[in-house]
């Protein structure tokens, strides 16, 4: 089941434009953020959104290099809990929702028959509108399950923070993104620009980033410290993954 595998990689792309552009050192100026330099400020960005217990992200484009077109919506929290989908267009979509122990996903129609050609009819008929529900541990589903820890984006900006040859820094004119006012910080990399949109007012949260090049997209990131929604598919409306799958299924 590629598609599970290739919206892991959907989502982790997402993560992985955050943290191209805000890496350099730790900043210590307690100043006006639109008053500091390119450095500082994508240092600031980076720095508050480590500290964030969930968020929200919303990415759309082209941005796990592959160069097809989704979208990613999940909100999501460091005790691995989350809820959303990835959808592929004509290629179909896929909700999620995580919590403790237990995962369910729900790929739709064309999800089954573009990325399980063979069986992928049946898997939708006995699903028939129903969640498949597994163990978050489950090897056939960690591509997924992993996504959905924002501890596994932590990771990726720390792990990333230091890197060498970030390209060029700038930073441009006072804006607004969604009615709020952000300061747009760009990094430039050969053909590539990235720019990340800081929050202004209250802590300087990256609000959106841009990306333009090979890879082209946006991606929002809002609710920051909100609680991932609770609630999960009732019994009634789930099949079990092994009953559905077989134990002989490899790990998609």
């Amino acid at each position: 089941m590629s598609g599970h595998r290739w919206a892991a990689r959907a989502a982790a792309g997402a993560a992985a434009v955050a943290l191209t552009v805000t890496g350099g050192a730790v900043a210590q100026a307690d100043d006006d953020i639109a008053s500091l330099g390119a450095e500082q400020i994508a240092d600031r960005s980076r720095d508050a959104l480590l500290q964030v217990s969930s968020l929200h992200l919303s990415a759309r484009g082209s941005l796990d290099g592959s160069g097809e077109r989704m979208s990613v919506d999940l909100t999501l929290d460091r005790a691995g809990n989350c809820a959303g989908g990835v959808d592929m267009g004509e290629d179909g979509s896929v909700e999620i929702v995580k919590r403790a122990d237990d995962v369910w996903l729900k790929p739709d129609k064309a999800f089954w028959e573009t990325h399980v050609p063979i069986g992928g009819a049946t898997f939708d008929a006995i699903l028939d509108g129903r969640y498949m529900k597994a163990k978050a541990d489950d090897a056939r589903l960690l591509t997924v399950t992993e996504v959905c820890d924002l501890d596994t984006f932590r990771e990726l900006i720390t792990d990333n923070r230091d890197a060498a040859e970030r390209g060029t820094l700038s930073k441009g004119q006072e804006t607004e993104v969604d009615g709020a006012p952000v300061i747009p910080v760009t990094r430039a990399q050969g053909e590539k620009r990235l720019t990340v949109y800081v929050a202004t007012e209250g802590e300087p949260y990256p609000v959106r980033i841009t990306v333009q090049g090979a890879e082209e997209g946006t991606v929002d990131f809002s609710g920051f410290d909100r609680p991932v929604p609770a609630e999960t598919p009732a019994a009634s409306e789930t099949v079990d993954v092994t009953a559905l799958l077989g134990r002989s299924v490899k790990p998609v």
